[in-house]
């Protein structure tokens, strides 16, 4: 799997300031990745400078082979950007919009338009105006526009930003379906986390214009999961209150025990015993979620 995005060492400054320091990392075609961090952290300068919209001070940039320093309107037309604000003309509607905007990258197609009006469940509102919108609603238009030229990367700036749970969970099945389906290549800015938990295939944990972390989920647990909470909802009732069979356990609420296990190799046995002496009905690991090893990764800062 070739890389689409590769930086080495790029720093920036506004007004004197640092935004970026020392900062690395590639992208793998076709993948789904998460850049990952708090308000502030300079993730939107990182999109800004791979589209060649902003120059760094120094290190070095590729995208799709292109240096964004020099070739920013050829990596233009081949990215799609999704902006935290929709970025659409409210007294036109969604079809309207769509064809202007594909005027405009000069690939005007019709057919495109209702393919992509069809994927995102837009169809049916195509006349209406944009203007009248939910917020949900104007997200899949503008994932709709960024689409429209059939982009090799598309970029995604707080793309869940402003939506209820449902909103959320339709965002992310879209992008899920377009990585799926179009090969497209699609990098997420985001300051939270357990959204994209389900979604991308890596992270970049990105603090005070640094890259403090990166890996897949797995690479992640195995580095910074050093015990593992288990919480088992059972009938099981130890005599001792505090170890079970040389396991730490606390009891959290009626038939929940949570247990502390130095790895998650502990969690069969563990489970095998309980059930020589009762039932259980579900057991799971607390402390993998992605959030809770970007704490660890932070020690044991809160993402703001």
């Amino acid at each position: 799997m070739t890389s689409i995005i590769e930086v080495l060492n790029v720093n920036k400054q506004f007004n004197n300031r640092t935004i970026l320091s020392d900062v690395s990392f590639s992208i793998k075609e076709g993948t789904i990745n998460g850049l990952l961090g708090p308000n502030g952290a300079g993730k939107t300068t990182i999109i800004r400078l791979l589209n060649g919209v902003i120059e760094a001070a120094n290190g070095t940039m590729k995208v799709m082979g292109y240096d964004p320093q020099l070739h920013g309107d050829e990596i233009r037309k081949r990215v799609g950007i999704v902006t935290e604000s929709a970025s659409l003309y409210h007294d036109m509607t969604a079809w309207d919009n769509l064809v202007f905007f594909s005027k405009i990258y000069g690939s005007c197609d019709t057919k495109r338009i209702t393919h992509l009006l069809e994927q995102f469940d837009m169809y049916a509102h195509k006349d209406q105006l944009v203007g009248s919108f939910s917020t949900g609603m104007k997200k899949r238009i503008s994932l709709a526009k960024a689409l429209l030229h059939k982009p090799r990367l598309l970029f995604l700036d707080e793309p869940t930003n402003g939506l209820d749970p449902e909103g959320i969970n339709e965002v992310i099945r879209y992008l899920h379906k377009v990585n799926q389906e179009e090969g497209v290549t699609i990098l997420i800015c985001s300051h939270v986390l357990h959204q994209l938990e389900t979604i991308c295939d890596s992270y970049l944990f990105l603090n005070e214009g640094r890259i403090v972390e990166k890996g897949t989920k797995r690479e992640l647990e195995d580095k910074y999961l050093k015990e593992v909470e288990l919480v088992i909802e059972t009938g099981l009732s130890p005599i001792n209150s505090h170890k079970y069979k040389g396991y730490s356990y606390r009891r959290r609420e009626a038939n929940q025990l949570e247990f502390i296990l130095s790895s998650k190799e502990e969690i069969t046995p563990l489970l095998t015993d309980i059930l020589k002496e009762s039932w259980v009905h579900n057991c799971e690991i607390t402390n993998r979620s992605l959030e809770a090893i970007y704490f660890n990764i932070r020690g044991g800062k809160r993402v703001e």
